[in-house]
């Protein structure tokens, strides 16, 4: 008779705790051994051959159960019935083996005809883990983000039965590659945009088949912006930035309106006014109108929801170098200020108190103008570094690195890091924004080093093999677009956002030739070559191996671009929840490696390990090299504690990321608890074999009470983090 086997498991402080199991439709159980014994028993006495005595067959439910332990965390089912084909297979039990493999297939065939039925019904019932901690900005409760994740599981079902090749599905599916955003790729919708915010406001757009003029004030420049940012979430998934430099005109036209009004009321009252009293005025009620319509667009980004069930994901660009004039320059360095100013303060969440929002992301240039002490906008710099102490933001550019990679130009980033190549159009001038990503697939690094089992040359061989799936993958990307005609999304394609087309016309000639790009994405460097060396790559005799294999993807790119006149290039993926996706597939198909697939994620990009001891200056010199390379877009960042009482020494880093890299930000904490008040940062707990937040001073565990924020991957996320991205945030160490 089979015993009952125990599914209680011990932590290392000896508390027990309950192993849990994802099904299929990504609702959570408890793990119990004793449906491994049903299962094994069934295929044992069904088989042609009763191979495996009672004590077997428990001997294979606790070889499971300890292989499950070890992974420490919720495990699928999938896994597990891998685990058990390879237990029976150990037990010298083929007839067994070749029965339970059966009785997977076939219920796997039921299974085919309703999954995606039974997923929309899960995640409805806000059941579903998995759905629950898919984006750190949505909340999964909301009818708006269930309406938008219902048709996002829908085009994710034909995307992968119908639309894609099976050796690329079955990629995905394996972890080998991640074809980005198959919720979306049903639809003829892209990635990021660089929105050209100054044609539509300066030549008038139209939003909901309505003209909008040209503005008469910069407060109405402000509201028309946000609606503009609104519609062009709605039709496209990535990110888009937009310049505060294209609203500078209106605060001119707001001076002009001030002053004429200031003019009219003395007139009425009598009165006289000098011309200094007169500018005291117009500009005191002008600072006003540039609060107001900073205020705008702050808290009408947050609060606008858009068609996929979320707030824009918008980046906003200060740059002051874009001015044509000194008093342009002046009228952005106001803007930039008064942007600053309302981030510091924050916004107010549900019980009133200020805390740090999500979006839109700030884009801070440095550069001669506002990098030293005696730099006129310096004073815009000491508010940034306030703003990065107690809100994470804003991230920076460095002009003076920019330009040096990207042939004299700087401009912003598209979402978090997606970056264009440089453009010229038919006169010869650079142009950026009004341009896009095409999209993104991703190769595994880390894969493709264990599946060469340390061979070097076979490392090589097998990354060419994989580079060319990511190249038939990207040209589906492409070619989802190709024939797409304008009357798809009015306000990209015919009103200003991306182009100027006719109603019908296709957008074809923004595919080719350079004017948007099209991106390879690549994570888990650092573990691909710990792998092959057995040092980290910040180790002198390893990173010549990291760097060359960049190299090689950049020549990839480049030889793609010529063959196809389409515009690849490298991108350092901002995994979310495929990095724990991806860190599963690998513990599956190679098992449980110190120092490879011991965690719950792997690194994005080229990043140096989390858990790796450097200081903030090493890491940022290190990293601008792989940022160099990767050309699509990059990002770095480093972890700093506290540093509102040391605004000094985050200047210091900042002056720093001027002289050395490209793009960096600097994560610090600012979290609420709303039970008992507590300001500071939140935990990460161990409880029950999982990771939860938890309030250090009340030990409040309500997510729904606390207001955690994290840099997940270049952005903010509040919604929290699947299993994978909390243990990353929880093993992260401090730079500074």
């Amino acid at each position: 008779m089979l015993k009952a086997l125990n599914h209680r498991f011990t932590k290392n402080n000896g508390k027990e705790y309950a192993m849990k199991v994802m099904k299929r439709t990504g609702a959570e159980v408890s793990f119990d051994p004793q449906r491994i014994i049903k299962a094994v028993s069934l295929a044992n006495d069904t088989s042609l051959k009763k191979e495996l005595s009672d004590a077997q067959i428990e001997d294979i439910a606790t070889t499971v159960t300890k292989q499950c332990e070890l992974l420490q965390r919720t495990v699928n089912v999938e896994e597990i019935q891998d685990m058990v084909e390879r237990a029976i297979m150990e037990q010298d039990a083929p007839y067994v083996a070749q029965h339970y493999i059966h009785y997977r297939l076939e219920h796997k065939h039921m299974r085919q005809e309703n999954s995606t039925d039974a997923r929309i019904l899960t995640l409805v019932d806000n059941n579903s883990e998995e759905v629950r901690q898919e984006n750190s900005n949505k909340d999964s409760v909301v009818n708006s983000v269930q309406r938008d994740y219902i048709a996002g599981e829908t085009s994710r079902d034909i995307t992968l039965r119908k639309l894609l090749p099976p050796e690329i599905v079955e990629a995905h599916n394996e972890g080998i590659i991640h074809f980005h955003d198959t919720d979306y790729y049903i639809q003829h919708m892209h990635n990021c945009d660089l929105v050209n915010l100054k044609d539509m406001l300066m030549n008038g757009t139209v939003i909901s088949e309505t003209f909008i003029d040209q503005p008469n004030s910069f407060s109405t420049a402000c509201n028309i912006a946000t609606q503009i940012i609104a519609q062009v979430a709605s039709n496209q998934y990535g990110g888009q930035s937009i310049s505060l430099t294209h609203l500078v005109p209106f605060v001119e036209k707001s001076r002009r309106k001030i002053a004429k009004d200031v003019l009219e009321n003395a007139d009425i009252a009598g009165a006289r006014l000098s011309v200094e009293a007169m500018e005291k005025i117009v500009e005191k009620r002008l600072r006003k109108e540039i609060e107001k319509g900073v205020q705008t667009i702050q808290y009408q980004v947050i609060t606008l929801m858009t068609t996929n069930g979320q707030a824009p994901f918008l980046s906003v660009f200060m740059y002051l170098g874009e001015a044509e004039t000194e008093q342009e320059k002046n009228d952005l360095a106001m803007i930039i200020e008064e942007t600053l100013k309302q981030r510091i303060l924050g916004v107010k969440n549900e019980v009133g108190v200020y805390i740090t929002p999500a979006f839109p992301k700030l884009l801070y240039v440095l550069e001669e103008d506002n990098i030293h002490p005696d730099s006129k906008y310096y004073y815009l710099t000491e508010l940034a570094a306030e703003c990065t102490a107690k809100r994470m933001v804003p991230d920076y550019i460095s002009e003076k690195q920019m330009k040096a990679l990207k042939e004299g130009n700087c401009f912003p980033v598209m979402g978090c890091r997606s970056a264009l190549s440089p453009w010229k159009d038919e006169n010869g001038n650079y142009q950026f924004y009004g341009r896009f990503n095409q999209g993104v697939v991703t190769i595994n690094l880390v894969d493709v080093a264990l599946s060469s089992k340390g061979d070097l040359g076979e490392f090589w061989d097998i990354l060419h093999e994989r580079l060319e799936l990511c190249r038939k993958a990207l040209m589906c990307r492409h070619n989802r677009l190709k024939g797409t005609l304008s009357d798809a999304a009015p306000i990209l394609w015919q009103y200003g956002a991306l182009a100027r087309l006719k109603k019908g016309e296709p957008i074809d000639k923004l595919l080719y030739g350079g004017y948007s790009t099209i991106s390879l994405g690549y994570a888990g460097l650092a573990e691909c070559v710990y792998y092959l060396t057995g040092k980290s790559h910040t180790d002198p005799n390893a990173k010549e191996l990291a760097l060359t294999i960049l190299k090689i993807m950049n020549s990839a790119c480049d030889r793609w671009t010529k063959e196809t006149n389409i515009s690849f290039s490298i991108y350092g993926t901002p995994l979310e929840s495929t990095t724990y996706k991806f860190a599963k597939c690998l513990q599956k198909r190679f098992g449980i490696i110190p120092g490879v697939t011991d965690k719950n994620y792997i690194t994005n990009s080229y990043h140096v390990r989390v858990t790796e001891q450097i200081d903030a200056f090493a890491k940022l010199t290190f990293e601008s090299e792989f940022q160099a390379l990767s050309k699509g877009g990059a990002i770095s960042y480093v972890e700093i504690p506290n540093m509102q009482h040391n605004i000094p020494a985050v200047i210091a880093v900042i002056r720093y990321i001027y002289d050395h890299i490209m793009y960096a930000e600097m994560n610090t904490r600012s979290d609420y608890c709303q039970k008992c008040g507590f300001s500071g940062e939140i935990k990460i707990v161990k409880d029950d074999g999982k990771l939860v937040w938890e309030c250090p001073c009340c030990h409040n565990r309500d997510q729904s009470t606390m207001n955690v924020v994290r840099r997940t991957c270049g952005y903010i996320g509040s919604q929290y983090w699947n299993q994978g991205r909390t243990q990353e945030i929880d093993d992260r160490v401090l730079h500074l």
